[in-house]
Protein backbone atom coordinates (compact mmCIF):
# COMPACT_ATOMS: atom_id res chain seq x y z
CA UNK A 1 0.00 0.00 0.00
CA UNK A 2 2.64 2.74 0.75
CA UNK A 3 4.15 1.95 -3.02
CA UNK A 4 0.47 3.15 -4.12
CA UNK A 5 0.56 5.97 -1.85
CA UNK A 6 3.84 7.43 -3.33
CA UNK A 7 2.50 6.98 -6.57
CA UNK A 8 -0.52 8.37 -5.57
CA UNK A 9 1.60 12.00 -4.38
CA UNK A 10 3.59 11.48 -8.09
CA UNK A 11 -0.04 11.99 -9.41
CA UNK A 12 -1.62 14.67 -7.56
CA UNK A 13 1.51 16.28 -7.41
CA UNK A 14 1.54 15.96 -11.15
CA UNK A 15 -1.84 17.46 -11.48
CA UNK A 16 -0.61 20.41 -9.63
CA UNK A 17 2.09 21.30 -11.07
CA UNK A 18 0.12 20.57 -14.53
CA UNK A 19 -2.40 23.68 -12.97
CA UNK A 20 0.50 26.10 -12.08
CA UNK A 21 1.84 25.43 -15.69
CA UNK A 22 -1.90 26.29 -16.93
CA UNK A 23 -1.65 29.54 -14.60
CA UNK A 24 1.33 30.44 -16.22
CA UNK A 25 -0.11 31.04 -19.79
CA UNK A 26 -3.31 32.61 -17.99
CA UNK A 27 -1.15 35.19 -16.29
CA UNK A 28 -2.42 34.31 -12.96
CA UNK A 29 -0.61 35.39 -9.84
CA UNK A 30 1.51 32.85 -8.53
CA UNK A 31 1.74 33.69 -4.80
CA UNK A 32 -1.95 34.38 -5.36
CA UNK A 33 -2.93 30.99 -6.53
CA UNK A 34 -0.95 29.33 -3.51
CA UNK A 35 -2.79 31.85 -1.08
CA UNK A 36 -5.90 30.44 -1.96
CA UNK A 37 -4.24 26.73 -2.23
CA UNK A 38 -2.96 27.28 1.50
CA UNK A 39 -6.25 28.35 2.44
CA UNK A 40 -8.56 26.08 1.10
CA UNK A 41 -5.88 23.36 2.69
CA UNK A 42 -5.99 24.89 5.99
CA UNK A 43 -9.52 25.02 6.40
CA UNK A 44 -10.23 21.00 5.20
CA UNK A 45 -7.85 20.05 7.84
CA UNK A 46 -8.99 22.33 10.77
CA UNK A 47 -12.39 21.33 10.16
CA UNK A 48 -11.59 17.63 10.02
CA UNK A 49 -9.45 17.79 13.06
CA UNK A 50 -12.04 19.64 15.11
CA UNK A 51 -14.74 17.47 13.72
CA UNK A 52 -12.78 14.26 14.58
CA UNK A 53 -11.19 15.31 17.71
CA UNK A 54 -8.04 14.11 16.41
CA UNK A 55 -5.81 17.11 17.13
CA UNK A 56 -2.72 16.61 19.51
CA UNK A 57 -0.66 19.87 18.60
CA UNK A 58 2.69 19.80 20.30
CA UNK A 59 5.71 22.58 19.78
CA UNK A 60 7.46 19.97 17.90
CA UNK A 61 4.56 19.46 15.54
CA UNK A 62 3.69 23.31 15.25
CA UNK A 63 7.47 24.45 14.37
CA UNK A 64 8.26 21.42 11.76
CA UNK A 65 5.07 21.50 10.23
CA UNK A 66 5.05 25.23 9.96
CA UNK A 67 9.03 25.08 8.55
CA UNK A 68 7.71 22.49 5.98
CA UNK A 69 4.60 24.74 4.72
CA UNK A 70 6.99 28.17 4.28
CA UNK A 71 10.11 25.95 2.76
CA UNK A 72 7.53 24.11 0.45
CA UNK A 73 6.10 27.82 -0.68
CA UNK A 74 9.01 29.50 -1.18
CA UNK A 75 10.71 26.62 -3.44
CA UNK A 76 7.49 26.95 -5.92
CA UNK A 77 8.13 30.49 -5.75
CA UNK A 78 11.83 30.41 -6.50
CA UNK A 79 10.93 27.98 -9.27
CA UNK A 80 8.88 30.31 -11.30
CA UNK A 81 10.98 32.96 -10.78
CA UNK A 82 14.23 31.10 -12.28
CA UNK A 83 12.04 29.97 -15.13
CA UNK A 84 11.66 33.50 -15.75
CA UNK A 85 16.00 34.45 -15.83
CA UNK A 86 16.89 30.88 -17.75
CA UNK A 87 15.70 27.75 -20.72
CA UNK A 88 12.65 25.70 -18.40
CA UNK A 89 14.16 22.41 -19.61
CA UNK A 90 17.59 23.19 -18.38
CA UNK A 91 15.70 24.78 -15.25
CA UNK A 92 13.44 21.59 -14.54
CA UNK A 93 16.22 19.29 -14.60
CA UNK A 94 18.48 21.29 -12.36
CA UNK A 95 15.54 21.65 -9.94
CA UNK A 96 14.36 17.78 -10.49
CA UNK A 97 17.37 16.74 -8.79
CA UNK A 98 16.23 18.02 -5.21
CA UNK A 99 15.32 14.78 -4.75
CA UNK A 100 18.86 13.63 -4.01
CA UNK A 101 18.57 15.77 -0.99
CA UNK A 102 16.53 13.81 1.19
CA UNK A 103 18.04 10.98 0.02
CA UNK A 104 21.53 11.45 0.88
CA UNK A 105 20.61 12.99 4.38
CA UNK A 106 17.93 10.12 5.22
CA UNK A 107 21.03 7.85 4.20
CA UNK A 108 22.86 9.53 7.01
CA UNK A 109 20.43 10.24 9.77
CA UNK A 110 17.69 7.29 9.24
CA UNK A 111 19.68 4.48 7.63
CA UNK A 112 17.53 1.49 5.55
CA UNK A 113 18.28 -1.62 3.94
CA UNK A 114 17.58 -1.16 0.16
CA UNK A 115 18.21 -4.23 -1.86
CA UNK A 116 20.33 -4.14 -5.52
CA UNK A 117 17.49 -4.19 -7.57
CA UNK A 118 15.62 -1.28 -5.56
CA UNK A 119 18.82 0.57 -5.59
CA UNK A 120 19.05 -0.08 -9.87
CA UNK A 121 15.62 1.36 -9.57
CA UNK A 122 15.80 4.48 -7.71
CA UNK A 123 18.75 5.01 -10.59
CA UNK A 124 16.32 4.52 -13.23
CA UNK A 125 13.54 6.81 -12.07
CA UNK A 126 16.44 10.05 -11.05
CA UNK A 127 17.62 9.45 -14.55
CA UNK A 128 14.05 9.33 -16.02
CA UNK A 129 13.37 12.61 -14.28
CA UNK A 130 16.19 14.47 -16.41
CA UNK A 131 15.74 12.50 -19.47
CA UNK A 132 11.95 13.48 -20.08
CA UNK A 133 12.75 17.30 -19.38
CA UNK A 134 15.72 17.36 -21.50
CA UNK A 135 15.68 19.20 -24.99
CA UNK A 136 18.79 18.73 -27.22
CA UNK A 137 19.75 21.99 -28.73
CA UNK A 138 16.74 23.65 -26.74
CA UNK A 139 16.70 27.09 -24.83
CA UNK A 140 19.83 29.47 -24.72
CA UNK A 141 22.56 31.27 -22.32
CA UNK A 142 20.10 32.65 -19.28
CA UNK A 143 19.66 36.08 -19.84
CA UNK A 144 20.40 36.67 -16.01
CA UNK A 145 22.99 33.82 -15.04
CA UNK A 146 23.93 34.74 -11.67
CA UNK A 147 20.27 35.14 -10.91
CA UNK A 148 18.96 32.06 -12.40
CA UNK A 149 21.28 30.02 -10.78
CA UNK A 150 20.68 31.49 -7.15
CA UNK A 151 16.67 31.09 -7.81
CA UNK A 152 17.34 27.41 -8.85
CA UNK A 153 19.94 26.98 -6.00
CA UNK A 154 16.82 28.45 -3.36
CA UNK A 155 14.11 26.12 -5.10
CA UNK A 156 15.97 23.05 -5.34
CA UNK A 157 17.05 23.56 -2.03
CA UNK A 158 13.97 24.66 -0.55
CA UNK A 159 12.00 21.09 -1.95
CA UNK A 160 14.52 19.18 -1.07
CA UNK A 161 14.91 19.73 2.72
CA UNK A 162 10.58 19.53 2.91
CA UNK A 163 11.29 15.99 1.58
CA UNK A 164 13.51 15.32 4.50
CA UNK A 165 11.53 17.24 7.36
CA UNK A 166 8.79 14.99 6.06
CA UNK A 167 10.42 12.18 6.92
CA UNK A 168 11.65 13.08 10.39
CA UNK A 169 8.24 13.95 11.09
CA UNK A 170 6.83 10.93 10.56
CA UNK A 171 9.95 8.88 12.39
CA UNK A 172 9.28 10.88 15.22
CA UNK A 173 5.45 9.97 15.34
CA UNK A 174 3.70 12.95 14.73
CA UNK A 175 -0.08 12.60 13.23
CA UNK A 176 -1.12 13.26 9.91
CA UNK A 177 -3.72 15.72 10.90
CA UNK A 178 -1.20 17.51 13.19
CA UNK A 179 1.62 18.01 10.36
CA UNK A 180 -0.73 18.65 7.68
CA UNK A 181 -2.73 21.42 9.64
CA UNK A 182 0.68 23.24 11.04
CA UNK A 183 2.41 22.99 7.72
CA UNK A 184 -0.58 24.64 5.83
CA UNK A 185 -1.04 27.12 8.39
CA UNK A 186 2.65 28.12 8.37
CA UNK A 187 2.28 28.39 4.79
CA UNK A 188 -0.65 30.52 4.57
CA UNK A 189 0.68 32.94 7.01
CA UNK A 190 4.45 33.43 5.12
CA UNK A 191 1.98 33.65 1.87
CA UNK A 192 -0.12 36.40 3.67
CA UNK A 193 2.41 39.05 4.02
CA UNK A 194 3.50 38.37 0.63
CA UNK A 195 -0.47 39.00 -0.70
CA UNK A 196 0.14 42.32 0.72
CA UNK A 197 1.66 43.49 -2.18
CA UNK A 198 -0.75 41.29 -4.56
CA UNK A 199 -4.07 41.16 -5.68
CA UNK A 200 -6.47 38.33 -5.62
CA UNK A 201 -9.35 37.27 -8.51
CA UNK A 202 -11.88 34.84 -8.72
CA UNK A 203 -10.26 32.91 -10.99
CA UNK A 204 -6.78 32.19 -8.92
CA UNK A 205 -9.42 31.69 -6.31
CA UNK A 206 -10.95 28.32 -8.40
CA UNK A 207 -7.42 27.21 -9.49
CA UNK A 208 -6.02 27.48 -5.73
CA UNK A 209 -9.12 25.47 -4.73
CA UNK A 210 -8.90 22.69 -6.96
CA UNK A 211 -4.96 23.12 -6.18
CA UNK A 212 -5.29 23.08 -2.23
CA UNK A 213 -7.76 19.32 -2.43
CA UNK A 214 -5.03 17.57 -4.81
CA UNK A 215 -2.17 19.07 -2.43
CA UNK A 216 -4.69 17.48 0.59
CA UNK A 217 -4.76 14.17 -0.99
CA UNK A 218 -1.27 14.30 -2.10
CA UNK A 219 0.24 14.96 1.22
CA UNK A 220 -1.71 12.50 2.81
CA UNK A 221 -0.29 9.62 0.84
CA UNK A 222 2.95 11.26 1.06
CA UNK A 223 2.96 10.99 4.67
CA UNK A 224 1.39 7.51 4.72
CA UNK A 225 4.34 5.92 2.02
CA UNK A 226 7.56 7.67 4.49
CA UNK A 227 5.58 5.88 7.79
CA UNK A 228 5.47 2.31 5.96
CA UNK A 229 7.88 2.26 3.13
CA UNK A 230 11.45 3.06 2.70
CA UNK A 231 12.13 7.14 2.00
CA UNK A 232 14.92 5.97 -0.54
CA UNK A 233 12.63 4.27 -2.56
CA UNK A 234 9.14 6.66 -2.10
CA UNK A 235 11.27 10.25 -3.17
CA UNK A 236 12.19 8.94 -6.28
CA UNK A 237 8.64 7.77 -7.43
CA UNK A 238 7.42 10.88 -5.91
CA UNK A 239 9.92 12.52 -8.14
CA UNK A 240 8.35 11.35 -11.69
CA UNK A 241 4.99 13.77 -11.17
CA UNK A 242 7.59 15.31 -14.26
CA UNK A 243 5.73 12.57 -16.01
CA UNK A 244 2.31 13.94 -15.11
CA UNK A 245 3.20 17.22 -16.34
CA UNK A 246 4.77 15.78 -19.73
CA UNK A 247 1.41 13.83 -20.70
CA UNK A 248 -0.53 17.00 -19.24
CA UNK A 249 1.05 18.95 -22.09
CA UNK A 250 0.12 15.80 -24.85
CA UNK A 251 -3.22 16.41 -24.21
CA UNK A 252 -3.93 20.22 -22.74
CA UNK A 253 -1.20 22.12 -25.64
CA UNK A 254 -1.10 19.47 -28.07
CA UNK A 255 2.62 18.43 -27.64
CA UNK A 256 4.34 15.99 -29.75
CA UNK A 257 6.42 13.49 -27.29
CA UNK A 258 10.17 13.57 -28.48
CA UNK A 259 11.67 10.24 -28.91
CA UNK A 260 13.85 10.61 -25.95
CA UNK A 261 10.86 11.32 -23.75
CA UNK A 262 9.10 7.83 -24.47
CA UNK A 263 12.80 6.44 -23.50
CA UNK A 264 12.38 7.97 -20.34
CA UNK A 265 8.99 7.11 -20.46
CA UNK A 266 10.03 3.78 -20.67
CA UNK A 267 13.23 4.15 -18.11
CA UNK A 268 10.81 5.20 -15.51
CA UNK A 269 8.30 2.36 -15.66
CA UNK A 270 11.30 -0.07 -15.50
CA UNK A 271 12.89 1.32 -12.34
CA UNK A 272 9.11 1.46 -10.96
CA UNK A 273 9.05 -2.15 -10.99
CA UNK A 274 12.56 -2.93 -10.23
CA UNK A 275 11.92 -0.24 -7.34
CA UNK A 276 8.89 -2.46 -5.98
CA UNK A 277 10.31 -6.12 -6.45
Amino acid sequence: MWFAAAVGTALCFGVNNSLFKWGTTRHLSKIGVQFFFYGIAFLLMLLYGLVTHSFHESLFSLVIGGLIGILNTNGNIQMGKAFEKGPASITSTLIAMNVLIPIALGAVFFPETIALLQWLGIALMVGAAVVVQYRPGGGGQPADYRQWVFRIALALLSIGAVGFLMKVASSAGVSLVDIMTAMYGGGLAYLGVLMLRERAHLQELKVGSVVGLLSVCGYGFYMYALQHGPASVVFPVISLNCLVVMVAGVFLYKERLKLYQLFGLAVALAGIVLARL
